[in-house]
């Protein structure tokens, strides 16, 4: 059981979003669902959804990262994220139908990023500024000048 859980708030969509991001994410499953709360895991990291009513709305102060093994993880999870009124947004993030933000971010980009060569590094820098989604090759090209 792990000790500190992410705990969301949505107007009325939790059963909604929750078999939403189960159905995105590998080893996922509906933990608990009543009226007010769902309990899920998504690659075995434990949340709960609320239906809490529009007092509040998420932001971008807090996203959820999500650590891909390729382009292929960041094409397909991008475009799962993204549908039906999800928004792309810039530097690998973006917001999903729920208005949820997530970073959808290749094991590459802080691989560059943090290059010992501080000229690599920044040119990889200057092309993902440039992106919304993360396009390894074009950091790589990018790096390699």
């Amino acid at each position: 059981m792990q000790k500190i859980t992410t705990y969301l708030w949505f107007d009325n969509q939790a059963e909604e979003a929750a078999n939403h991001y189960v159905s995105i994410f590998g080893d996922s499953r509906i933990l608990e669902v009543t009226p007010m709360i769902v309990t899920f895991e998504l690659e075995g990291q434990r949340f709960i959804a609320l239906n809490g009513g529009p007092n509040f709305r998420f932001t971008e102060a807090i996203s959820l990262y999500v650590d891909c093994e390729s382009q292929e993880e960041v094409d397909e999870l991008w475009a799962k994220l993204t549908a039906d009124g999800g928004e792309d947004g810039s530097c690998g993030w973006l917001k999903d139908k729920y208005g949820l933000s997530w970073q959808i971010i290749p094991k590459a980009l802080p691989r560059l990023l943090s290059d010992p060569d501080p000229a690599r590094a920044e040119r990889a820098m200057q092309a993902m500024l440039k992106m919304s989604k993360i396009d390894v090759k074009a950091l790589e090209d990018a790096a390699n000048g």
